[in-house]
């Protein structure tokens, strides 16, 4: 899934980015306060994309 794409769907379920790392971005969701990296790559494997929304307690994207 592309990472423009999955920050999307993250935004769109209450989720916005924490802070810029070096290599990643942190992303917290602000109802649950969960928070979790998302690497800066142009492609995220889906299983990837699943782990972070699991860890930020928000539904998989649709395109999954």
């Amino acid at each position: 899934m592309k990472r423009v794409d999955f920050e999307k769907h993250l935004k769109n379920n209450g989720c916005k980015t924490k802070r810029e790392g070096a290599n990643h971005s942190i992303w917290q969701n602000m109802l649950t306060q969960a928070v979790s990296a998302v690497p800066r790559h142009r492609e995220l494997d889906n299983n990837l994309c699943k782990a972070i929304c699991k860890q930020l307690g928000v539904a998989l994207p649709k395109k999954y």
